[in-house]
């Protein structure tokens, strides 16, 4: 075997942002969304130095290699490999910044800075500053202090350097951007040109008002960033509750030690030594030379400027054929399974049974597990609708979702006050299952509906995110899910399940079971594959198992949109393995799980991927597939992936991001394919009903 069998995990992932970056450079993503998937960049690799740029800082500092547990390369190299691999992508991402903002002037749009304001807009931001940009500035000077300030995570600020007439002395002072406002200012203007300007450029062009009390030679103004360690920290204190300890912890995250300092690389040499020392940054920690702006994730939000025409168009999320949003979904699932893929078809399915359950008389009970929640949920208005409505309603509610921390905080206070039963997980287990009970009275018995995801209940991602959502009356499989409810609270108990498949206790050796069943019947010379679809692949337990299964002479396919540590086409390791991974205007969230076995195929989808946390050390639920249209639909999803020959790029050991090439194959865009596939279902109802 040779030596190398594993992807490092971070690479892997500095990879998949490469490809997000990728579509910032496409010529062919119209311009405004390349400007979004800038700012998607810009926001993966800050939770990603936030998350896991920090836990192999923490092991490169404890004095510790991690080799065994990062495969093969030590905590110490990987940190400064990351740093250099994230430079040239920054570097890279500058340049196509520029390209993008050249090409946007060819349209009639520019941004423009505080030197290149015409007139009537020096009028106009003169009066915008006073009224709304000034009142919401922190500014801090800070030679006087006896202690320098705290500066936030992944705040935007412009240090500031005064020389001063008398002596030339040099005073420094920082400037907070305000998160309160959209970053971009529309300028008004007279002619069919359209200007936009960063609020950044606004504060400079006013650092004459902001500081008119000194006597000052001159003033400069350049713009750095801090990202700080996000691990929580939970209090073990026996008398708090779990909201109180969480609560806490993301309080501290705002002093987490910090990780990465990004400066403009213009700035004096004298200013970013003062800034560095006073902040007790060093060589420990990532220091990368950047551009004039940070903060890029604010170009998510770049005003469309009503320029429809550079944006993808918008495709209306389509209905499942046979379920009305008008009539009862309960009773339609009651007779069979239906199937919801997002954001293909409408998420409001979702809502209408969490709704339709509030206000039903024979429901009794409704339980759910909830890890992401939209800004204004729908999803916890219908719970606390049901509580008022006399329904017994139980919430579990993970309040360690990284980032989501504070929002899931929030709404466990309100479901408390409303009398909702929370549940804050197993001690050590975060809960990342996507599962709804509910039971209802009918004909003196109790009967179940319920619905288990790969995504989150979340009605904002739901439109950009591709998840699966089955709706069930499968009475053993809804019996299963109270079990797992009932884990939440006796979890010192081992539960059997006769259909799910349940992390921690179960899915690593039940997955080794399907692919050891697969591996048995190619050893036999019976038709057998493998065929995954998931988000990330880490594990290397799982990953030897399909390289066992691959020289075995199972063939196996592979869509992976995040990390992949698997090597894919190694001859004697897995040859016999294809990987690819698609990167497109919807985010492929969706894990379907596939195996051939020999004619009989089965077909699983789930919450979890195939790394070590989702395995071993989270609640997670993978479930059957027992209705012969959805698996078909399901392998169906699949195989419209696999054609995908415009978005998909191959994994490979060399980490290039190469696009798939077919060379007697049409141009195939695996996500249009997917939407025209469900277009096609709703207008064959159509010429049949």
């Amino acid at each position: 075997m040779r030596e190398k069998k594993y992807i490092d995990r971070e690479k892997s992932w500095l990879a998949f942002n490469a490809r997000v970056l990728q579509e910032a450079a496409d010529d062919s993503v119209p311009l405004l969304d390349r400007l979004r998937f800038l700012g998607i960049f810009s926001n993966n690799l800050d939770e990603f130095f936030r998350v896991r740029f920090a836990a192999i800082r923490r092991l490169s500092l404890s004095g510790k290699s991690g080799e065994k547990i990062l495969g093969g390369i030590s905590a110490q190299q990987l940190v400064k490999d990351i740093t250099e691999i994230v430079i040239e992508d920054q570097t890279a991402s500058l340049l196509i910044l520029k390209k993008i903002e050249t090409e946007l002037e060819a349209e009639n749009i520019f941004i423009i800075n505080e030197n290149e304001i015409s007139v009537d807009q020096e009028i106009y931001l003169k009066d915008f500053f006073i009224q709304k940009l000034s009142p919401e500035l922190v500014t801090i000077i800070l030679n006087d202090l006896s202690e320098f300030p705290l500066l936030r995570d992944n705040m935007g600020y412009l240090a500031i350097k005064l020389v001063m007439k008398k002596n030339s002395e040099v005073r420094y002072a920082i400037i907070e951007i305000p998160k309160t406002m959209n970053r971009f200012v529309v300028l008004p203007s007279d002619d069919d040109r359209q200007y936009v300007i960063l609020i950044d450029d606004v504060i400079r062009h006013n650092l004459k008002s902001i500081f008119n009390i000194f006597d000052y030679q001159s003033v400069s103004a350049h713009m750095i960033k801090i990202s700080r360690d996000a691990q929580l920290d939970i209090d073990s204190d026996l008398s708090k509750s779990m909201l109180e300890k969480i609560s806490t912890s993301v309080k501290d995250r705002i002093i987490g030690e910090p990780v990465r300092f990004i400066y403009d690389q213009t700035i004096d040499k004298d200013t970013l030594k003062f800034f560095l020392d006073k902040m007790k940054i060093d060589s420990t920690d990532s220091i990368i030379p950047g551009g004039r702006y940070h903060n890029r994730r604010d170009y998510m939000d770049f005003p469309n400027l009503g320029r429809f025409d550079l944006l993808y168009a918008k495709n209306d999320p389509l209905p499942i054929p046979g379920l009305s949003l008008e009539g009862s979904i309960l009773e339609k699932i009651s007779e069979k399974d239906y199937l919801l893929n997002a954001p293909y078809q409408t998420f409001s399915y979702l809502t209408k049974f969490l709704r339709e359950a509030a206000l039903d008389p024979k429901v009794t009970t409704i339980k759910i597990t909830l890890y992401r929640l939209a800004k204004n949920s729908q999803i916890i208005s219908s719970l606390i609708n049901a509580a008022k409505n006399g329904k017994k309603v139980t919430v579990q509610i993970e309040l360690q979702a990284r980032f989501d921390e504070a929002s899931n905080i929030s709404y466990a206070e309100q479901m408390q006050t409303e009398g909702i039963e929370l549940i804050f997980g197993v001690k050590g287990l975060k809960v990342h299952s996507k599962i709804c009970v509910i039971e209802r009275n009918e004909n003196g018995k109790v009967k179940r509906y319920g619905f288990i995801s790969t995504g989150n209940f979340n009605e904002a991602t739901a439109k950009v995110y591709t998840d699966v959502t089955l709706f069930t009356s499968h009475q053993q499989i809804l019996k299963d899910i109270n079990k797992i409810f009932d884990f939440f609270n006796i979890n010192y108990r081992l539960y059997r399940y006769k259909h799910l498949i349940v992390s921690p206790h179960y899915t690593r050796i039940r997955f080794y079971k399907l692919i050891d069943r697969e591996i048995l019947h190619a050893l036999a010379g019976r038709k057998t594959y493998i065929k995954l679809k998931m988000n990330s692949l880490s594990d290397f337990g799982m990953i030897d198992k399909l390289y066992e299964a691959s020289n075995a002479g199972v063939k196996i396919q592979l869509e992976v949109r995040g990390i992949c540590s698997l090597i894919p086409g190694v001859k004697g390791m897995s040859a016999n393995i294809e990987a690819i991974s698609i990167v497109d205007n919807y985010l492929e969230h969706s894990r379907i799980y596939i195996f051939g076995n020999a004619g009989q195929t089965e077909v699983y989808i789930s919450s979890a991927d195939f790394m070590t946390r989702n395995l071993d050390g989270r609640v997670e639920v993978t479930c059957p597939i027992y209705d012969q249209g959805i698996k078909k639909e399901l392998i169906d999803n699949f195989d419209l992936g696999w054609k995908g020959n415009v978005k998909a790029r191959v994994h490979s050991e060399l980490l290039d991001n190469k696009y798939r090439q077919r060379k007697d194959d049409p141009v195939f865009r695996a996500q249009i394919e997917t939407y025209e596939y469900y277009q096609k279902k709703v207008e064959l109802l159509a010429e049949t009903s």
